[in-house]
């Protein structure tokens, strides 16, 4: 009768994964394998560093395991697709095909939002996060300053799928979801928003993504923003006009070179102040304006 297979040494699997992952130029294959053994054993990341200085060893059929997840991140689908979890900020949100994978950068985004929600005279302020995507601004809001009342609008149905179940597992009782086109979202609302945040397809249409992870699997609708990447953001202008009161603020995530760009849009449709904020790799992340 043959014998089961044995165990193997983790460091061993690791080491073989990491070598995998940066030779497809995974940007930080330690990283990812050591996220994907985690995912793969039910664990954090810390425990599965403490395991390797253990000289723990890993089951033959988790090897098996983790070796498909491993070739599936060779092929640079994105990490957060294997795992089905984007962390943002404080929060853990489910993501997946159909959905834009948010980023660290726009965590400074949501920052800005939060502080000038935070700063708003209204004991209930209201903020809107438009095209929400999976829910992360309008969530970090509506959990980062309870006081507020928060709505958001998302119009891909693909999309929608990620928004209801974030909305769901974060549970946060003061942000309401909406499945409308931006253009038209919340008319009852007009006139009484104290901040109108968006992370909209910004990039140029002709325009193609340098890393695989989003020219490949990221939904092309949250990307590409017309020709010079900008159409959403004019509908943004306008919508923001709508709902903001007098004093709101309108925040635009958008690509490095877009600044200038974007204040010109705003500041022409009306909107006061109009200002372009890095992110913290130093690249210009967002633009804020103030309703007069």
């Amino acid at each position: 009768m043959p014998s089961a297979p044995s165990s193997l040494p983790l460091s061993d699997v690791l080491r073989r994964a990491v070598d995998l992952l940066a030779q497809a130029g995974v940007a930080d294959p330690t990283v990812d394998a050591e996220l994907l053994v985690a995912h793969v054993l039910g664990q954090s990341r810390g425990e599965v560093q403490a395991a390797l200085i253990r000289r723990a060893a890993i089951e033959p059929g988790d090897v098996e395991r983790l070796d498909v997840l491993v070739r599936r991140r060779a092929s640079r689908e994105p990490l957060q697709h294997l795992t089905g979890h984007a962390p943002f900020r404080h929060l853990d949100l489910r993501v997946g095909r159909g959905v834009f994978v948010p980023r660290p950068e726009t965590e400074m985004v949501a920052q800005l939002a939060i502080d000038a929600l935070r700063a708003a005279a209204s004991e209930a302020p209201v903020a809107v996060d438009l095209g929400t995507g999976s829910g992360a601004i309008a969530l970090a809001m509506a959990t980062e300053v309870p006081h507020a009342r928060v709505f958001a609008a998302e119009n891909s149905v693909d999309a929608f799928i990620w928004t209801k179940e974030n909305f769901a597992l974060i549970g946060a009782e003061n942000a309401t979801l909406a499945f409308i086109d931006l253009a038209r979202a919340f008319p009852e609302l007009d006139g009484t928003v104290s901040v109108v945040a968006s992370n909209p397809p910004y990039v140029p249409d002709a325009a193609i993504p340098r890393d695989p992870e989003v020219r490949f699997f990221d939904p092309p609708v949250a990307l590409y923003g017309g020709a010079d990447g900008l159409d959403v953001v004019r509908v943004l202008s306008g919508v923001g006009l709508r709902l903001a009161h007098p004093g709101g603020m309108i925040v635009i995530e958008h690509g490095e070179w877009q600044g200038a760009e974007i204040r010109a849009i705003l500041t022409a449709d009306g909107w006061r102040a109009a200002s372009t904020h890095p992110d913290l790799t130093m690249r210009d992340r967002a633009t804020t304006a103030i309703r007069p």
